[in-house]
C-alpha cells in the first residue's frame, strides 16, 4: 500500500496519474545526501543544542518540540535526526557543539552486541567437531553415529534419524506429537540403549534446538554428543545421505504422525539390507552383524 501511495503522490500537477511523468519526479526526490535539519543554523537547531546542553535525551526534545510547538510543523525533529547529527560525521551539524552534552558522553555509536561475541547456542557447553577423535573421523572404529531429524507438514511431526558412521546402519526413532528437547531426549535415550556397549561410542548432531537437552543425554546414555560448525552440513554426510534416501519413504510436506513404529522398523530394515557400493556392495545390516560376531 505504501509503494502506491508513494506513486499516486508523484501524479502531475493537474493531478492526473501518468507514469512517465511520475517515474521522473521520483527519480528527482531520490538524490541523495540529503541535507540534515539540523546541518544548518535556525530556531530548530538553537531549540536541540539548548537542550542537549541541558543533559536533555534525544527523544526528550523530540516530544518538547511538539508540547511548545504544536502548530508549528517546522519545528519537528525525530530523535533519530539529533543521534545521526552527532555521530555521522557527513551529516553533522551538532557534533563539535555538543561533543559531551549526550549521558554517554560517546561521540559514536556502540553496538549493543559486539558482534564477535556469539551467543551461546545451549545452556550446556556444546563440544564441537573439532575436538571429536581422529578415530571418529576416518571411520576406522566403529560405533560413532550421526544423528538429525527429519520434518514433517507443519512443523508438527519427526523423525529422529541415526545412522553408523562405518557401516552405514540407520536406526529410526518417531516423535509424533512434536520435536521439543525433552521429547528427542526421551527417543534417543531408549534408542542408544538397544545398541550393544562398545557400539555406543558418540554423536555427531548439528546445533538445532531439539538437541538443548544433550548433557543429560550423554549422562543418561555415556554417549558424548560433537556439534557440526554452523551451516556445515558435510560435517553429517552420511546422515545427510541418508535423510534424502528416507524422504522416499517420508515425503516432505506429510504428515508422519500417521506411522507408527512398526512402519519406521520396516523402513529401517529395507535400507540397512540394501548394497551399499561404499561397503563394496555388502549392506549395512551384514556389516553390523560382522561387527558384533567379531566382538
Amino acid at each position: 500500500a505504501s509503494t502506491i501511495k508513494r506513486e499516486i503522490d508523484n501524479r502531475s500537477t493537474d493531478r492526473s496519474y501518468r507514469p512517465h511523468a511520475a517515474q521522473r519526479s521520483w527519480a528527482a526526490s531520490r538524490t541523495r545526501p540529503k541535507e540534515s535539519k539540523l546541518a544548518h543554523p535556525g530556531p530548530l537547531r538553537d531549540f536541540v543544542v539548548e537542550k542537549l546542553r541541558l543533559k536533555w535525551s534525544p527523544e526528550q526534545i523530540c516530544h518538547a518540540l511538539i508540547d511548545d510547538y504544536p502548530s508549528d510543523e517546522s519545528m519537528r525533529v525525530s530523535h533519530e535526526t539529533i543521534y545521526q547529527a552527532i555521530y555521522v560525521q557527513a551529516r553533522g551539524g551538532l557534533k563539535r557543539e555538543v561533543a559531551a552534552a549526550l549521558r554517554t558522553g560517546r561521540t559514536r555509536r556502540k553496538p549493543h552486541r559486539d558482534p564477535a561475541q556469539r551467543t551461546k547456542r545451549f545452556v550446556d557447553d556444546m563440544i564441537m567437531i573439532s575436538e571429536r577423535p581422529a578415530e571418529v573421523e576416518d571411520r576406522a572404529v566403529p560405533g560413532h553415529w550421526e544423528g538429525d531429524l527429519i520434518v514433517g507438514a507443519n512443523n508438527a511431526s519427526a523423525i529422529v534419524t541415526l545412522v553408523e558412521r562405518s557401516t552405514r546402519y540407520v536406526m529410526l526413532g518417531h516423535l509424533p506429537a512434536g520435536h521439543t528437547a525433552e521429547e528427542v531426549r526421551d527417543v534417543l535415550v531408549p534408542l542408544i540403549g538397544t545398541l550393544p556397549e562398545h557400539l555406543r561410542g558418540s554423536l555427531t548432531w548439528d546445533q538445532g534446538a531439539e538437541m538443548s537437552g544433550h548433557k543429560q543425554f550423554t549422562v543418561a546414555t555415556g554417549v558424548p554428543v560433537y556439534f557440526c560448525d554452523p551451516h556445515s552440513p558435510w560435517q553429517r554426510g552420511s546422515n545427510e545421505n541418508t535423510n534424502g534416501l528416507l524422504r522416499q519413504y517420508f515425503p516432505k510436506g506429510t504428515n508422519l504422525a500417521v506411522h507408527s513404529a512398526v512402519d519406521l522398523e520396516h523402513v529401517a530394515q529395507e535400507l540397512n539390507g540394501r548394497p551399499r557400493k561404499t561397503l563394496g556392495w555388502k549392506t549395512p545390516a551384514e556389516r553390523l552383524r560382522d561387527l558384533l560376531l567379531t566382538t
